[in-house]
């Protein structure tokens, strides 16, 4: 028996739990794009919908109602980050640290052992968080953008086209990597964060009597006295948008860095809050005319470079985003969520990737979000949505990994479980309420999960027709093909790629292919398996001898977040056990490797198409169709278990689900 072995991998942490000043860098540059600019977004929306939006007192709006409205807002601001992100994320999410990995599909992996259903909470999570790629960069721009209104001269500057521009520069960028200028990000961020806290800060001197906003009570009095309140949490939320990067991008920063990180990240954030609420008390004749709070607090003479600098950073948080729906969609793939699509690496640096199919959708949804709604202010109740969708379904899985892998007690976890259910449905249902007058937003949300849910349950349905045979009853058959020289020679070494996780079975159309019509002699027959692991950065094999130097399976196991290599690794296995003196690779005095002593490789690919003897369910026949539908258009069965085409097979066998049973014939003498 042939020992088992590894292949060389980086490891998945790669000393990114180490605090340095490097690393706390990385996670301000990386992480914190979408969560550290949402004070440019979150205070006009909550003015607007409380009437608050143009004349800041009048007859109607007297002044202890905005003091109600701006005391009220504050706090709930700042308990919303405290519980949704701090608490939630930074300290409870963080926990389910799968190999140093995160993110909504490596909280799958860790918990789906313990749950039939914890499927559909996946690809809805996973769904809304592609949404929310779509949205996050023009409702970050055009905030940044939009500032340029209040420059004088330019009150009715047309912004759409601006942002549209920025928009098509930075997706036609991504085909060249963001190694070079991700160098920048962390110390541009710093800045940042140093800007809006010192902005926040210069207005709660001239009016500190803003702090005690913070106090959890004043959040209490809007609900509970001011009519509508409960609405305004769909606004309050965008607060808290981007505090699912957090877990998302784990692996890039480590558990350390992100934590200590966050308090600079959130002190900053609440001053600029408390500053624009400090400022709006201090002006309650100011005629706001629907302008963003945000500029207002800025000193006279340095709004442009506020503006600039405010650009910079939302195209940083886009960026963010855009790489965070390259990786999810990778490992969606991998983890039979997606079909397969190219890959391309612009860069070495670690876990950066391009994929040009997903960079045109999120681009041409960009564009069409943008030209859509118009203004950011018409964009916040779908990208609210979007998120909470999304968190909600984290905290349901969330809750399974506390339970099971944590070993929590069972009263904390449902407690946990209600506390943040209450939570994010009340952010649910007011950004629900709103989204209804923009519900076209919604089709690409479905498009999405229908993609998703397609590709996984038509597989498994088209898995359970899959036959397998015990391969020991063909060994001898197979032993006695290969060193048959009246056969003519069909290769060295014949691989074929097979799904069976029993070491001693085969799919029967392998031993069709082997045998039928023209058999196919070789001197070494390999059964190829690629198994998926629960762990990102996985990459090891074993050998088994079903019949010595003449049967072999290989077993290789892959993580989700590394691409297969099929090729490369199978020929490095081979080495190995040459080296080993494992494997003998005899040759038969046949005149076959008379003018070519090196041995060749084919690779057999058994690729299934739907045949037309079949007969469907309604549910079954929309599942199969689609799946075979976006099979056609998705990455080739070689291109995705990474084969070179010059050493691949490409053999078609029927696929009958249902035969047709019911039917006349009539015969006609």
């Amino acid at each position: 028996m042939i020992n088992q072995g590894g292949l060389p991998v980086h490891s998945s942490k790669n000393n990114i739990n180490k605090v340095t000043a490097g690393a706390l860098l990385v996670a301000l540059g990386i992480i914190y794009g979408d969560l550290g600019t949402s004070p440019l977004y979150t205070f006009k929306p909550i003015l607007t919908l409380a009437g608050a939006n143009q004349v800041l007192s009048t007859a109607y709006y007297s002044p202890d109602k905005l003091e109600l409205l701006l005391f009220g807002s504050i706090s709930l601001i700042f308990w919303t980050l405290t519980f949704q992100t701090t608490i939630k994320y930074v300290y409870l999410t963080l926990m389910a640290d799968n190999d140093g990995e995160g993110g909504i599909f490596s909280l799958y992996a860790l918990v789906r052992r313990y749950g039939k259903y914890l499927i559909i909470p996946t690809i809805v999570g996973a769904a809304a968080l592609l949404a929310d790629g779509i949205l996050t960069p023009p409702i970050s721009v055009a905030s940044a953008i939009e500032g340029l209104t209040m420059m004088p001269g330019l009150k009715d500057i047309p912004t759409v086209p601006i942002v549209m521009t920025i928009l098509c520069l930075l997706f036609f960028f991504q085909r060249f990597g963001t190694q070079k200028i991700g160098t920048s990000f962390g110390p541009f961020m710093t800045i940042w964060f140093l800007m809006i806290m010192i902005l926040g800060i210069k207005e709660i001197i001239k009016y500190p009597t803003i702090i005690k906003a913070i106090n959890p009570y004043y959040g209490y009095l809007l609900l509970s006295h001011y009519k509508g309140a409960f609405w305004l949490l769909g606004s309050i939320f965008l607060c808290t948008t981007g505090a699912e990067a957090l877990y998302s991008d784990l692996g890039h920063c480590g558990l350390k860095n992100i934590r200590i990180t966050w308090w600079f990240v959130k002190i900053s954030c609440v001053c600029n809050y408390l500053g624009q609420a400090a400022w709006l008390l201090r002006n309650k004749q100011y005629y706001l005319f629907d302008r963003n709070p945000f500029f207002t607090i800025v000193p006279d003479g340095f709004l442009l470079p506020v503006i600039i600098i405010a650009t910079i950073a939302t195209v940083i948080a886009s960026q963010a985003l855009i790489s965070g729906a390259f990786t999810m969609i990778s490992e969606a793939s991998s983890m039979n969520f997606w079909p397969r699509v190219k890959i391309l690496r612009p860069s070495n640096f670690k876990g950066q990737m391009y994929i040009p199919s997903i960079n045109l959708i999120l681009w041409f949804g960009c564009l069409i979000s943008t030209w859509y709604f118009q203004t950011s202010a018409n964009m916040e109740a779908a990208f609210g949505f979007s998120i909470t969708v999304a968190m909600m379904m984290t905290t349901y899985l969330l809750t399974f990994f506390l339970l099971y892998k944590k070993k929590w007690n069972i009263y904390l976890v449902v407690g946990i479980l209600i506390v943040f259910g209450i939570i994010e449905c009340s952010f649910f249902i007011t950004n629900a309420a709103k989204i209804k007058q923009r519900w076209m937003f919604l089709f690409f949300e479905f498009g999405i999960f229908t993609t998703m849910y397609v590709w996984y349950y038509a597989r498994k349905i088209n898995n359970s027709f899959e036959h397998f045979v015990d391969v020991d009853k063909y060994c001898d058959k197979i032993k006695e093909l290969s060193t048959d020289t009246s056969v003519p020679s069909f290769a060295t070494h014949l691989i074929y790629l097979t799904k069976a996780n029993n070491l001693r079975q085969i799919e029967e159309r392998v031993i069709k292919s082997i045998f039928s019509k023209n058999p196919k002699r070789a001197n070494v027959y390999w059964f190829l398996h690629i198994h998926r692991t629960d762990e990102p950065y996985t990459l090891a094999y074993d050998v088994n001898e079903l019949v010595e130097d003449t049967i072999i399976k290989i077993n290789i196991y892959l993580g989700f977040r590394v691409q297969p290599r099929s090729e490369v690794y199978f020929k490095k296995i081979v080495q190995e056990l040459v080296k080993n003196e494992e494997l003998n690779l005899h040759k038969i005095p046949d005149g076959s490797n008379k003018y070519n002593s090196e041995p060749d490789y084919k690779f057999v690919i058994c690729e299934k198409y739907l045949s037309k003897e079949n007969d469907f369910s309604l549910k079954e026949g929309f599942l199969i169709h689609a799946y075979f539908t976006l099979h056609k258009y998705s990455l080739s069965d070689e291109q995705a278990y990474g084969l070179d085409k010059s050493d691949v097979i490409i053999e078609k066998f029927p696929l009958v689900y249902q035969p047709i049973q019911k039917f006349n014939l009539t015969r006609l003498n």
